[in-house]
């Protein structure tokens, strides 16, 4: 069967993998935990579920739905950007509702970058950076993070030649997979970097919501100059436990969220109203969930590190997103452990090269799982180390 060569480039999908592991030793009568997908397993708050329940009983709602979204949904984003930020938002020319932000994240290397140029790609990685560009025929840069650089890109070691063709640069903090931040400083310096070399900046912010210890996540549109250079991706997924409803957005440059539009209005279609609905209640009303939820997930971090201290295995406790970013014992690779780890006791765990060969010598552990269940994985994994 013919396939086109770009498809023979394209990698299998990390968290399609991760469910087909999960698959075989379910299927083989184990009691798999999965630690691998940032997937909440806290239900959606109640009011967003009951008005989309009130919006799917409306038969107005039951036929397509506009390609740009709900004006209702796009105001009610910009005045989540004003009470969050202090950013004003056009709704109409800065805003583009979403399938996810994962949706707009693939094709926006079909609405701005041309065959053979470069996208400037952080490693590790969430995968679909680098499978946008591949799937438009374009070359990826992979940017380091390091530890010894608070895991942050160093754009002072991009070379002048790749930056003169390049035409995104993906950046995505409270970073996945690291649980790294970034302060309004580096985005600064990134923004002038963009600027000087006209690239369009692709800032993926769906953990600003979840952080710890007093930290506050910045936005990327905050920065002066970051709406001449550059969008932000953010999602209502992993702030209110809603990963499954596909809702998210693009916000900022008017230019680039044009082209990003006529992209999806050629390839998909809109968000089902009542979701957009929800989208609205959630964005509108209370926030008390999602700092509920951050204290959930500092207690499943702190379990977390305190366990593989355990096992002499050192990690500083991120102050954000659902994940920690930990270095794999003496003797393995992160294939090797993460295999290990299924093998002896059942718990997926992701293996850090998985995001990108930056990532060797590490895994990402979700704490996407209820307490005692993490608590049993932990538990499982020091008796296998």
């Amino acid at each position: 069967m013919f396939q086109a060569e770009r498809i023979r480039h394209l990698p299998p999908y990390l968290f399609a993998q991760i469910d087909k592991k999960i698959e075989k030793k379910k299927n083989a009568g184990i009691d798999v935990i999965s630690l691998g997908i940032g997937d909440p397993v806290e239900p959606t708050p109640p009011h967003i579920i009951n008005r989309l329940i009130e919006a799917v009983k409306d038969p107005i709602n039951h036929q397509y739905p506009s390609y740009y979204g709900l004006a209702e949904f796009r105001k009610a984003i910009a005045g989540w950007y004003n009470r969050r930020f202090g950013i004003q938002l056009d709704p109409d020319k800065e805003i583009l509702p979403l399938i996810g932000s994962k949706e707009g994240i693939a094709h926006i290397s079909v609405a701005l970058l041309d065959c053979g140029a470069y996208t400037l790609i952080p490693d590790p990685a969430y995968p679909v950076y680098d499978t946008g560009t591949i799937l438009t025929e374009g070359k990826a840069h992979f940017m380091p993070l390091l530890k010894e650089n608070d895991f942050l890109p160093d754009i002072g070691k991009i070379p002048g030649n790749i930056a003169k063709k390049a035409q995104i640069m993906f950046l995505n903090y409270p970073n996945n997979p690291t649980g790294a931040i970034a302060s309004e400083d580096f985005i600064r310096d990134c923004v002038d970097f963009a600027g000087k070399n006209d690239i369009a900046i692709c800032f993926d912010n769906a953990y600003s919501e979840i952080t710890f210890d007093g930290y506050i996540a910045p936005s990327f549109l905050q920065i002066p100059g970051s709406k001449e250079v550059g969008i932000e991706f953010n999602s209502l997924s992993k702030t209110y436990n809603m990963t499954g409803w596909r809702i998210g957005w693009a916000a900022g440059n008017s230019e680039i969220i044009d082209a990003l539009g006529r992209v999806k209005t050629n390839i998909d279609s809109g968000i089902f109203n009542p979701i957009q609905y929800a989208g609205i209640e959630a964005l509108n009303s209370s926030q008390d969930c999602i700092d509920e939820m951050c204290d959930i997930y500092c207690r499943r971090r702190n379990m977390v590190i305190d366990a593989l201290a355990e096992i002499n295995i050192r990690v500083e406790k991120p102050k954000a997103t659902i994940y920690v970013w930990a270095p794999v014992p003496g003797g393995y690779t992160s294939s090797e452990f993460a295999t290990h780890v299924l093998e002896e006791t059942g718990v997926v765990v992701s293996p850090g090269n998985a995001y990108g060969p930056s990532g060797e010598g590490y895994i990402r552990i979700a704490l996407s799982v209820k307490d005692d269940r993490l608590r049993e994985a932990l538990d499982r994994i020091k008796e296998s180390v």
